[in-house]
C-alpha cells in the first residue's frame, strides 16, 4: 500500500489514523490536503471531515537498489547487490566478476556511480545520505595499496630532499594518503589543485 485517503474532524485526527493503519511515522510519508474540516450550520447540520491524501516516502535503500540495478541491466552486468543502512549512512555492495568493470581506472567509475546514486537518494529524502559502494572489496584493497605507494614514496621524498606530486585523488584517497603519512618524522603531506584534479604533495620537513 503506497498511500490512503483518510477522513476525521480534524486533519490531526486523520493523519493520526493514516500513520497508525500505514505503522509507520510523520517523516516517512508526504501529506497532501484534500478538503479541510469546516462546521455546518449551528455546528449541527453539514459538517464537513478533514480529508488528507498519505503517500509513503521512498525507501532509500529501494531506491538506491533500483538505480543500480537499472544500470547493471543497460550494461548486461550480472552482479549481487547488498545494501545496509546505518542511520544517515547507506553502504552498498556489489559482488561478481562483471560487476569489476564498474570500477574504472583507480576507481573513478566506481566513484561516479557511487555520485550519482547519493544525488538520486537524497533528491528525494529530507535527511542527507552519505552513499558509500564497493565492489569486490576494491576499497580495502587500495585503501592498503595507498598507503603502501604513499610511504615508499615518503621515504624516497626523505633520501632525495625533493618533493613529490602524487596523482589526481578524490578526497577520500587523499585522506588516506595524510593519515598514512601524519606522523611521519621526515615529510609533510598538503594538497593542491583543484578537484578532480586535486594532488596530495609530499615534502621534505625542514626542507
Amino acid at each position: 500500500m503506497r498511500f490512503l485517503e483518510v477522513t476525521g474532524k480534524t486533519i490531526e485526527e486523520a493523519l493520526d489514523k493514516a500513520l497508525r493503519e500505514l505503522n509507520v511515522t510523520k517523516e516517512d510519508v508526504d501529506i497532501e490536503v484534500i478538503d479541510q474540516p469546516s462546521r455546518g450550520f449551528l455546528g449541527l447540520i453539514g459538517n464537513k471531515l478533514a480529508k488528507i491524501k498519505v503517500t509513503l516516502k521512498d525507501n532509500p535503500k529501494d531506491l538506491a537498489r533500483k538505480f543500480i540495478q537499472d544500470i547493471l541491466d543497460c550494461m548486461d552486468i550480472d552482479s549481487e547487490i547488498e545494501i545496509t543502512q546505518n542511520n544517515n549512512e547507506i553502504s552498498i555492495n556489489l559482488t561478481g566478476e562483471d560487476a569489476t568493470s564498474l570500477i574504472g581506472k583507480r576507481g573513478y567509475t566506481l566513484d561516479s556511480l557511487q555520485f550519482l546514486t547519493g544525488l538520486v537518494i537524497n533528491k528525494s529524502s529530507n535527511t542527507r545520505m552519505r552513499v558509500l559502494i564497493d565492489i569486490q572489496n576494491y576499497r580495502e584493497k587500495r585503501e592498503k595499496s595507498l598507503i603502501r605507494y604513499s610511504r615508499k614514496l615518503a621515504k624516497q621524498c626523505a633520501k632525495t630532499r625533493k618533493t613529490i606530486k602524487l596523482e589526481s585523488m578524490n578526497p577520500y584517497e587523499r585522506r588516506i594518503v595524510h593519515s598514512a603519512l601524519q606522523n611521519d618524522r621526515y615529510v609533510n603531506t598538503y594538497s593542491e589543485g583543484i578537484d578532480p584534479n586535486r594532488k596530495v604533495v609530499i615534502s621534505v620537513k625542514n626542507k
